[in-house]
């Protein structure tokens, strides 16, 4: 049931990706910050995938990615930069004002503070390792796909962006799992290990679907 629903989750995610390319520059934009805050919040969600054990977040990573690789192919570098920013700032913004939502004492009538409190509440180390490793990887995603591009100007949309994804990709795996959980798991190269072959799961059901959306 669950990887139905996850096959759903990424065809909506990729149909609304290509309706925010359709709306403009401003709308991809939109697009990749919201993706990002979206992952960051869903993270918290543990679900059983293919048979493993992962967040219920990355095709919303992925999507944010994606998200910047359609700015680039139709608006240029610049404007896939300035989204990275965009993002990164919308990003703390929503740090500081949850945790400032969260000072706010309930009333007798609350039904949804403790909610709040489990959702909101990540470890600073948790929060910072995400945000931070988030932003590294999406500057490492804009420069990489415009090397494909002038570098291999032949290959298609769809292409280039599994490529680019595949590598930014191990790249998060990687740092968040040593940044965010070192220490806290028993074995760090298993995290790594599932987490990614997930990821690439994610990456190959999307390819087909990005192909659809560049024509």
């Amino acid at each position: 049931m669950n990887e139905m629903i996850f096959f759903i989750q990424m065809s909506t995610i990729i149909a609304f990706a290509f309706g925010a390319r359709k709306l403009g520059r401003g709308a991809l934009t939109a697009w990749v910050a919201i993706q990002a805050l979206i992952a960051n919040l869903f993270v918290v969600k543990q679900i059983t995938l293919l048979g493993f054990e992962v967040t219920a977040s990355d095709a919303f990573v992925i999507g944010s990615l994606v998200g910047l690789n359609f700015l680039q192919e139709y608006f240029g570098q610049e404007e896939a930069k300035k989204a990275t920013w965009v993002c990164f700032f919308f990003m703390f913004f929503f740090a500081v004002v949850s945790q400032i939502h969260l000072l706010y004492q309930p009333s007798l009538y609350d039904t949804t503070q403790a909610a709040f409190v489990q959702i909101l509440s990540l470890s600073p180390r948790l929060f910072l390792a995400s945000m931070s490793v988030f932003f590294i990887v999406q500057q490492i995603d804009v420069r990489f796909f415009a090397f494909l591009k002038s570098r291999f100007p032949g290959w298609g949309f769809a292409a280039r962006a599994a490529i680019a994804l595949v590598v930014s990709q191990f790249l998060d795996t990687f740092l968040f799992s040593f940044a965010g959980l070192y220490g806290m798991v028993a074995s760090i190269l298993d995290i790594i290990v599932v987490s990614f072959a997930v990821k690439l799961v994610v990456i190959f059901l999307m390819t087909p679907l990005l192909r659809w959306a560049k024509e």
